[in-house]
């Protein structure tokens, strides 16, 4: 069912995964007048923010279609 090599791969990808969040939110410094007023808030168009998510989520199963169904020619 599962290699070892397939299972400790697994392992340390969740392990990275869980740790990088809280490392990086403690790494965040406090919030302060000046680095609110730093940058302006722009809306997006609805549509902009659909076709980005659209595309994204085209992209994801895109990549899993290739990597976990394709099947080579050759095979």
């Amino acid at each position: 069912m599962f290699s070892k090599k397939m299972l400790w791969g697994s392992l340390t990808a969740l392990a990275l995964l869980t740790g990088t969040p809280s490392v990086t939110l403690a790494e965040m410094p406090a919030h302060s007048s000046e680095q609110t007023t730093q940058f302006n808030h722009i809306e997006q168009p609805l549509g902009l923010k659909v076709g980005v998510a659209i595309a994204g989520l085209a992209f994801i199963g895109l990549e899993l279609w290739w990597f976990l169904l394709y099947k080579s020619p050759d095979s």
